[in-house]
């Protein structure tokens, strides 16, 4: 029987994420929408052939069995919990949360409620990261984790939601950063971070230049100033004695966006060389080596389309719905990415300032 799914928010994520693959597949059935802004609403009223709603409120555990939640960052946890307390579960992607307190709000929501809230990053379900993952056992132990993502030209929505804080909750951080700690803990565990040295900068996010105009984004009219970093560099030290080497930037003098997974370990190095995402400013083939005393022997890994990760997301959201190991897992998963950004920022904070655009939010308290 198909999942009941409504998908709250049609902007970039909900329009051209999500709803064409839960419509595609055949594991979910759309039935409702929501979307605050009346034309959204008029443009996929006809289009959807579902009813359209202004608000989440509209959604009950009666009608729907799965929500899919994709409106900006600070509206996460607000929307997330109610439809979670009235026992609608949810699917939310990264950034499941902004703050750990934002992370006790949905868990108390999961609880009262008794509903399920499931959470990811697409990036973890990619075929290539599943063969870094395969070679693991090869590396002996892991001591050190080499992850970036840089794009060539990728500020998104320059002057809206994603640039100021308030909404956002932060920059690149948040944004690609939250992508490839979901990577490391997907391949290595999710361990808390004990150590956390961040830096961040902001030299692209406020020049048009450097946007993304590939996203699509609704237009919108000119707003403040972006107010986060487009750059993060970081050094971070796990639970576990692994340390990480962490870049992200949604904007750089390189040609092409890349990202690179380097695992280190006592008995070899594998690095992953690919671009996540859909920029079309792409590494032009996802390349996998495993390199033990001097010798590089390339891996193969699998040509799929792009994208291709956020079906295969799916593929186990209805399962996982219906598992009873599932309720908390997400929250608990989140809390330990969103503290070891809270410190990331709380370490930029306390760096030398060598521009007037502050490192993300932060509460002024360490968890």
């Amino acid at each position: 029987m198909s999942v009941r799914t409504a998908v709250v928010g049609l902007g970039w994520a909900g329009r051209e994420l999500w709803l064409p693959r839960l419509r595609a597949h055949a594991d979910f059935d759309v039935v409702a929408a929501v979307d605050t802004e009346p034309a959204a609403r008029a443009a996929f009223d006809a289009a959807l052939g579902v009813p359209v709603h202004p608000t989440a409120g509209a959604l009950t555990a009666e009608d729907v069995d799965l929500a899919v939640v994709a409106v900006p960052n600070h509206l996460h946890a607000e929307v997330a919990g109610a439809l979670l307390g009235r026992g609608v579960p949810v699917f939310l992607e990264k950034p499941v949360c902004l703050t750990a307190a934002e992370a006790d709000v949905l868990e108390a929501a999961e609880r009262d409620g008794g509903a399920t809230l499931l959470a990811g990053s697409a990036a973890p379900h990619r075929g290539d990261v599943a063969a870094l993952a395969g070679l693991v056992p090869d590396l002996g132990h892991v001591r050190h984790a080499d992850l970036s993502w840089i794009r060539a030209r990728g500020v998104p929505r320059a002057g809206g939601w994603f640039t100021r804080r308030d909404e956002a909750g932060g920059g690149v951080l948040f944004d690609l950063g939250w992508h490839l700690f979901d990577t490391l803990a997907s391949l290595l565990g999710p361990v808390p971070f004990t150590q956390v040295v961040g830096v961040t900068s902001s030299d692209f996010v406020n020049a048009a230049a450097w946007g993304a105009a590939w996203r699509r984004d609704r237009p919108e009219a000119a707003g403040a100033p972006g107010d986060v970093e487009d750059t993060a560099r970081g050094f971070l030290v796990r639970a576990d004695g692994i340390s990480v080497s962490l870049r992200a930037g949604w904007a750089s003098h390189e040609a092409l966006d890349v990202t690179r997974v380097q695992l280190v370990g006592s008995a070899g190095t594998a690095e992953l060389r690919c671009t996540f995402g859909f920029s079309p400013n792409r590494h032009p083939a996802s390349v996998l080596t495993l390199t033990r005393e001097g010798t590089t022997t390339a891996v193969p890994v699998p040509d799929e389309p792009i994208g291709d990760e956020y079906r295969r997301q799916l593929d186990g959201l209805a399962a996982a719905l219906k598992e009873p190991g599932s309720r908390g897992r997400a929250v608990g998963e989140a809390r330990t990415t969103v503290r070891v950004i809270e410190d990331f920022y709380a370490s930029a904070r306390s760096a030398p300032a060598r521009n007037d655009v502050p490192a993300g939010r932060w509460t002024g308290e360490n968890p």
